[in-house]
C-alpha cells in the first residue's frame, strides 16, 4: 500500500520551544530516553528538538522515495523523521509500521517503529514491537528506555523503572534516562528518590531544558516553587517561567496531584 505525500503544516520555532517546556513542566515524562542526537543510531529515527521543521517540498520528495519502495528501511525511517519534526507522530508511525511489515527481523526498523507506537500512545503495541527490536545478548539502552516509556505510560512503574535502571547499567549517567527514572518514581509517589535521580540528570553535561524542567516539576510537587522557577528561568523568560510555577502551585495543591500527574502523562520515550 502506498503512503500519499502529506501535506506539512508549520508553526514558529519560538511558539513550539515555549509550548513544550510549558508541557514539559505539566506533562513531565516526555520523549527524552528514546530520542538521539544522531539519527544514525540503532532503532532511532532522531531528535525533533535538535532538527529544523522539515519543509513541504522535502517531506514531498522523501515520500515519494519512500513510495516507490516501502519496503526501503532508510527511505522509511527518512520519511517517518521528517514527518516527526512536524508533529505527525500518527502518520511517521504508519510509515514505519509498513517499512516493519517487509522487514520484520530488522531490528534497526522494528526499534524505530516501536519507538514510533510509543509517540502515538500505543503502548501495548509497543511493548510487543520492542521486545523483538534487541536481544538480551546485545541489549540498546535505547531500546531499553523505550520500553521503560511504555510501561510508564500503563502505570506499570516498578516494570519501568526496571528497564531504566537496566539503560543505566549500559549507558551511566545518561540524562535521559535519568530523568524518565526520577520521574517514574513521582509517579510512584516517591518524590525524594525523585529529586535526587533529577538532581544527578541535571548536574550531567548532557543534561538539556526537558531535564530540567522535570527537575521542577518534582521541585513544585514538593513546594520548593523559587527552586523550580530558578531550574525554568535557565530556559525561558522570567514571564514564562512565573507562569509555569503558577501552573505547579495549583497541581501541588491538588489532594489528588499524583493521579492528575498520571492522568497528564508518564515517562516517555526515548
Amino acid at each position: 500500500m502506498k503512503t500519499a505525500p502529506i501535506r506539512v503544516t508549520t508553526t514558529p520555532a519560538s511558539t513550539r520551544r515555549r509550548a513544550g517546556l510549558a508541557a514539559a513542566v505539566l506533562v513531565a515524562l516526555g520523549l527524552a530516553g528514546c530520542n538521539t542526537r544522531s539519527p544514525e543510531t540503532t532503532g532511532s529515527i532522531g531528535d525533533v528538538s535538535a532538527r529544523q521543521t522539515a519543509s513541504r517540498q522535502d517531506v514531498d520528495a522523501l515520500a515519494e522515495r519512500f513510495n516507490a519502495n516501502p519496503g526501503d528501511g532508510r527511505a522509511a525511517i527518512a520519511y517517518a523523521r521528517a514527518l516527526r519534526s512536524n508533529d505527525q507522530a500518527a502518520q511517521a508511525s504508519a510509515v514505519l509500521q509498513q517499512a516493519a511489515l517487509r522487514n520484520p527481523r530488522d531490528t534497526f526498523i522494528l526499534g524505530a517503529y516501536g519507538k514510533s507506537l510509543v509517540e502515538a500512545g500505543r503502548y501495548r503495541e509497543a511493548i510487543d514491537v520492542l521486545a523483538n527490536a534487541h536481544s538480551p545478548a546485545s541489549p540498546d539502552w535505547r531500546i531499553l528506555s523505550a520500553q521503560g516509556s511504555a510501561s510508564a505510560q500503563l502505570g506499570e512503574q516498578a516494570r519501568a523503572q526496571s528497564f531504566y535502571e537496566a539503560a543505566l547499567k549500559i549507558r551511566p549517567n545518561e540524562p535521559s534516562l535519568l530523568s524518565n527514572l526520577g520521574l517514574s518514581y513521582a509517579l510512584s509517589r516517591n518524590l525524594d528518590q525523585a529529586e535526587q535521580t533529577l538532581q544527578l540528570a541535571a548536574a550531567q553535561p548532557g543534561a538539556d531544558a526537558r531535564v530540567r524542567a522535570n527537575l521542577a516539576l518534582v521541585l513544585g510537587l514538593k513546594g520548593r516553587f523559587a527552586e523550580a522557577e530558578a531550574a525554568l528561568r535557565r530556559d525561558m523568560s522570567a514571564e514564562e517561567a512565573a507562569a509555569n510555577v503558577a501552573s505547579l502551585r495549583k497541581l501541588a495543591a491538588q489532594p489528588n496531584r499524583f493521579k492528575a500527574l498520571t492522568g497528564a502523562g508518564a515517562p516517555g520515550q526515548g
